[in-house]
Formats: C-alpha cells, structure tokens, sequence
C-alpha cells in the first residue's frame, strides 16, 4: 500500500502506477446480491442452470458494473491519503467492458493516477486510470477512468 502523508505528496505522484490489488473471486452470491440491489436480474447473471445451457461461457457471469463497482474496495487496499478528512465519488470516464466475468473468475484491479487538479477548498480532483484484469485471461473486464474527490 502506498501512504502519502497529504495530497501534495499524492499529487506529486501524477502519471505514476499506484499499483494492483489482491485478487477476489465473483462469486454467484456476490452477482446474486448485485442483481438484487440494482434490479437486474438477467438470466446470464443469475439463473446458472440457462446459462450452463444457452450461455456461450456455459455459467453466469458477473454485472458488469459489478466488476466496476470493486474499484473503492480495491483503491481502499492500493493507498491512502493521510491528511485526507473525506472522500467522495465523483465520476467516471471512458468505461468499457471490454471481457465477460465468468462466475468463480478471480479479478484483480491496477491503477495509475492520472490527473489531479485543486478542488476548492482545500481539495484536489483525482483521475486514476483502471483496468479490471480476470485471471488467466490476456484480455481485461473492464477499463475505466474513475474520478475521485478528496479533502484535507
């Protein structure tokens, strides 16, 4: 983990990797849940009796913003801001889902700031580049611009 002591520390740190997180497995609970709280319940997510059927993956596989919606647990585990008092979402950029997530799949996430501008006041306005690897895989899940706020 990366730990900058403010955000003048974080933005010195523009166009460099802030690195690449552990791996977690998508599980059917976890695209279960998914489904339920964002009202999607396709069957090529969840009904893994059609999908092992109809399915040219023959099982589910993940949402996927889903896939996207990892990127606070994993930024949580690439770095922290030490003077920062709070944090907010504020967009993103440029997202593609460019691979399907087969359930069981193991996914892992790489960043690299990209851009950071003052945000008045006493902030600044990150952009990180990501990109969603699967395991085993050459081609990504998901490649993203994911645009934070930070406050000291």
């Amino acid at each position: 983990m990366l730990i900058f002591e403010n955000l003048a520390a974080f933005r010195a740190h523009v166009g460099q990797e802030i690195g690449t997180s552990e791996w977690v497995t998508i599980t059917q609970e976890m695209v279960n849940d998914f489904a339920k709280a964002t009202g999607d319940h396709q069957w090529i997510h969840v009904d893994t009796d059609m999908a092992a059927k109809y399915s040219p993956f023959k099982t589910t596989i993940a949402h996927g913003f889903l896939t996207l919606s990892l990127a606070p647990k994993f930024m949580y585990e690439l770095y922290q801001v030490k003077s920062a008092k709070m944090g907010l979402n504020y967009g993103t950029n440029k997202v593609r889902f460019t691979s399907p997530v087969p359930t069981g799949s193991r996914v892992r996430m790489h960043a690299t700031l990209k851009e950071v501008e003052d945000q008045e006041p006493n902030g600044v306005k990150s952009t990180m580049a990501l990109v969603f690897e699967i395991e085993g895989h050459s081609k990504p899940a998901c490649v993203a611009e994911m645009i934070s706020l930070a406050f000291e």
